[in-house]
């Protein structure tokens, strides 16, 4: 019941802050989208959000390693495992904004929907071929200091288990000789598990930024894929 209560009141204080937040972006996005080309003063709003949707419950220990902003000096694609809907409010808090690559119907959600709109994240329709293509509007903005955010599972895992990485991440990498930095996210799952709305009130939550890989250094898309999901599944089970 305890958990049930503490839910709902969370989730009518998320609704406050996307809505006042929209009305934030909204006014960042009128004034600067016309010099703005990758929105990066909005996108960095958003920031704020993740710290005010995580950090008002004191029950939610937060402890993130290794956030050097060095690691994405050279143009990076980030990637990560995904369990939860905290995973997206979590990556806020490190120290650099990236651009997204969410599903497109995200972007059909109303107000949520207009605020990845207005800062720039790409939509892409996973079940379509031409979704791998979609990426390459990714190359401008990694090309311009822009770390792009990608989960390479393609959906939440259920269990906390990895599950397969797809290409597209890893493609677009050996393609342009980008970096790809791993982030073990850990503690979602557990407070907020794929398909529920019930969220615990306390929890432990760790986000580790391991070393980035140098693409050129490995032979074959399979290779640095292969690496990168080892890294991550290694430091999963470490803890």
């Amino acid at each position: 019941m305890m958990k049930t209560l503490f839910s709902i009141i969370l989730w009518i204080y998320w609704a406050i802050c996307i809505i006042g937040f929209f009305g934030i972006v909204l006014v960042l996005y009128l004034l600067t989208f016309l010099f703005d080309r990758f929105n990066t003063i909005t996108n960095k709003s958003l920031q704020g959000l993740g710290w005010i949707m995580l950090k008002v419950n004191p029950g939610w220990n937060i402890e993130i390693e290794g956030a050097n902003p060095q690691k994405i000096a050279q143009p990076t694609i980030v990637i990560a495992n995904h369990q939860s809907f905290l995973d997206l409010p979590l990556s806020y808090l490190l120290p650099w904004s990236m651009k997204w690559v969410s599903k497109r119907g995200l972007f059909y959600i109303p107000i949520l929907g207009w605020i990845i709109y207005m800062t720039g994240h790409l939509g892409i329709d996973r079940k379509s071929m031409r979704s791998a293509k979609k990426l390459d509007d990714l190359v401008a903005p990694i090309q311009a200091g822009i770390p792009a955010m990608i989960f390479p599972e393609g959906t939440r895992s259920r269990t906390g288990e990895l599950k397969p990485f797809k290409n597209g991440a890893f493609k677009l990498a050996k393609k342009y000789n980008f970096k790809i930095l791993p982030i073990v996210l850990q503690g979602g799952g557990e407070a907020m598990p794929s398909g529920s709305w019930r969220i615990a009130p306390r929890q432990n939550f760790k986000i580790s930024v391991l070393d980035p890989l140098d693409s050129e250094q490995y032979d074959s898309v399979t290779e640095l894929k292969d690496t990168a999901f080892s890294l991550i599944e290694k430091e999963l089970h470490s803890s």
